[in-house]
């Protein structure tokens, strides 16, 4: 996993919760809290990291991953380039597709050994979204706050339904509707 999404976690952990909540949580986590945006690092240090807070705060995991996510959007977005194709969206749809189409394959360019999550997209209307999620490392609940955020950004509200298509997690339906 990227270590922007390390540094991300960490950054909002200290605005939102304090800098002696998130030295309980490295601890806890038995972790340095040592990371670079660029670097990779394997993503059961962030799941300790989230499931720490969470011992931490009594705020459960799902919720705080969906925070992170909505949270992490627009950080996300300044790091696109500007001639970036999915710049232009102007729709949480047709920015979620570009994700797909352009930043998921970006990233395997440059990192051959990433492995980002996959959409695939079942059915789309002018107001309802249907899509699998499928990632390894079962994190749909951060992508559950992406999509808001997204949506957020370009001031649409959507409800999201998640159905859960396996037993670990790694596979879940994303139904969105704009409201």
């Amino acid at each position: 996993m990227k270590g922007i999404i390390f540094t991300e976690f960490m950054e909002l952990v200290e605005s939102n919760f304090g800098l002696e909540v998130l030295d309980q949580v490295l601890e806890a986590s038995n972790d340095e809290g040592i990371y670079t945006s660029v670097g990779s690092y394997d993503h059961h240090a962030l799941v300790k990291l989230i499931v720490n807070l969470s011992k931490t705060t009594d705020i459960p995991a799902e919720k705080l991953q969906e925070v992170f996510g909505e949270t992490v959007f627009l950080n996300l977005l300044r790091t696109i380039p500007q001639k970036a194709s999915l710049v232009k969206s102007d729709s949480c749809f047709q920015f979620i597709r570009h994700v797909e189409e352009y930043i998921h394959v970006e990233v395997k360019k440059l990192y051959p050994d990433a492995e980002p999550p996959r959409f695939e997209f079942i059915s789309e209307t002018e107001s309802k979204l249907v899509m699998n999620y499928k990632s390894a490392r079962c994190m749909s609940h951060v992508c559950f706050g992406l999509i808001k955020g997204c949506a957020k950004h370009f001031n649409q509200e959507v409800d999201i339904e998640m159905e859960s298509l396996n037993e670990s997690g790694s596979e879940v339906k994303f139904i969105v509707n704009l409201v």
